[in-house]
């Protein structure tokens, strides 16, 4: 089974289990050690953890080193964090806090190349700094460039069809603790994963690929039967803490 960065967003696409975390540490080094796993993806987490453009190139760079897909999880749907993201090689994009459909036309407009969408550069890692030809860097683009939007705000859930239904929209990505927090619920409550249920049919009904994050990978075959393929677990610092965690309770 191949897991290199030319036939992730095939395989996301295409509904097959793909299994990631998320990379919390800016460190290259943190990158290059979980690139040899057998994990499917990693998303860099720029929204919630401390990346500059600097540490999120240099993730970028060893995944990339690798051929391993790496997914940046933007802090906004700004075009200049999208440009970014992918003039540093990065397989795709995670935004945050999609709450309509044209919210997502612009988000899929700026990660492609053309007419007021991503701007071309051919000095960039993508285009493999200057010796990649435009039209091969524009057409490797067009068909690896992955566009994951999240759906975490209650204002999205009335336009989760439509949002799923944009051309160019790869997956749908489920913030359950978000909705959970936006519902006054607990993320286990009834309401909550309804609407969970609801937003794997939303995606199933028009073809879109739907992902998630659990801290539970019991979870897993229930979600599956549900329509969700991609499941992003852990973080390589709850690894870490479990890895320490468990070798002294081992020996005590």
């Amino acid at each position: 089974m191949k897991r290199n960065t030319g036939t992730f967003r095939k395989r996301l696409t295409g509904g097959d289990l793909l299994i990631g975390t998320f990379i919390k540490t800016p460190s290259p080094i943190v990158a290059e050690v979980l690139s040899l796993s057998d994990l499917d993806v990693f998303c860099i987490d720029t929204e919630h953890a401390p990346f500059g453009r600097l540490e999120t190139d240099l993730c970028i760079s060893a995944f990339r080193a690798a051929d391993r897909p790496s997914l940046v999880r933007i802090a906004s749907d700004s075009p200049t964090e999208i440009r970014c993201a992918l003039d540093s090689g990065a397989t795709g994009i995670l935004v945050p806090h999609v709450t309509s459909a044209e919210q997502a036309e612009a988000i899929v407009k700026a990660a492609h190349f053309g007419e007021g969408g991503r701007g071309y550069a051919g000095s960039s890692r993508a285009a493999k700094y200057t010796t990649k030809s435009m039209a091969d860097h524009i057409a490797d683009s067009n068909e690896q460039t992955t566009v994951v939007v999240q759906i975490e705000d209650i204002a999205a859930l009335e336009h989760v069809a439509q949002i799923a239904a944009v051309e160019g929209i790869d997956a749908l990505f489920v913030g359950r603790f978000d909705l959970a927090v936006a519902m006054k619920k607990d993320p286990s409550d009834a309401e909550v994963i309804a609407t969970v249920r609801d937003i794997c049919a939303a995606g199933q009904s028009v073809g879109t690929a739907v992902g998630m994050f659990t801290s539970n990978p019991d979870e897993i075959t229930d979600w599956r039967e549900a329509g969700a393929s991609l499941f992003l677990l852990s973080s390589d610092q709850s690894m870490l803490l479990a890895g320490a965690n468990a070798l002294a309770h081992a020996i005590r």
